[in-house]
């Protein structure tokens, strides 16, 4: 027998949980259950929002924006006002996690690139290769995208690399670029690009300092890997 929401007692309802407690006491079924505010005659919201956790388990809850809408609305219950909210909602969350803090952020290991990276980068469907420009002080001035596409030497050129670094009055680069596999072990392709552009930078003496591939919730750095010096 399906429970409705409304049969629930006031301290397991979703919405008066988060307000009485906060949003993070909630589990993704009943944050997904807020936003979609109700389910149908014969299923509740907070199981239509555990179908769709479990129909995307295996993918993640954020790579839902990158889903077809006419996709989500073939479940039983996600009508298009329903698709919306959540694609929205989904997209909104991905966008504050991009959002660099408004404070300088500096770099000194391998871990902070790759945190400041994976937001943007995890759930991107091709390849999207980008550089840290740094400031004398390891702070990020920026993080532009240079190519999509899988990186190789004839779509990744110095001159576009280094245009940007020089317009930037950058000191220091650090190169960035996901694999949609999920897997960051670097390709023979990834090594030769990278020295290519070391080389480069030596002569216009901007120090490209690290190579960071990144992967679904790892990362693999070049320098650490001592596949450069």
């Amino acid at each position: 027998m399906t429970i409705m929401v409304k049969d629930l007692p006031d301290e397991e309802k979703p919405r008066e949980k988060l307000l009485t407690f906060g949003a993070k006491c909630l589990s993704n079924m009943e944050l997904l259950a807020i936003l979609l505010h109700s389910g149908t005659r014969k299923k509740s919201v907070l199981e239509l929002a555990q179908e769709i956790l479990s129909t995307y388990k295996n993918e993640g809850l954020a790579s839902i924006v990158n889903i077809p809408p006419s996709e989500l609305k073939q479940i039983s219950g996600m009508g298009s006002a329903k698709t919306a909210t959540l694609l929205a909602a989904i997209e909104l969350g991905l966008r504050l996690a991009k959002k660099p803090a408004s404070n300088k952020y500096t770099i000194k290991t391998p871990s902070d690139v790759a945190n400041y990276a994976m937001p943007r980068l995890r759930y991107e469907k091709r390849e999207h290769f980008a550089i840290l420009l740094l400031d004398t002080k390891n702070q990020v001035i920026s993080f532009p995208d240079i190519s999509i596409g899988s990186l190789n030497a004839s779509i990744v050129h110095p001159r576009e690399v280094f245009r940007c670094a020089i317009a930037n009055c950058a000191s220091s680069i650090i190169l960035v670029h996901n694999h949609p596999s999920g897997d960051p072990t670097p390709s023979r392709e990834d090594i030769n690009v990278t020295l290519r552009l070391i080389k480069s930078g030596k002569i216009l003496d901007i120090e490209i300092l690290d190579h960071i591939i990144i992967g679904d919730n790892k990362y693999t750095s070049l320098k650490q890997e001592g596949m450069i010096k």
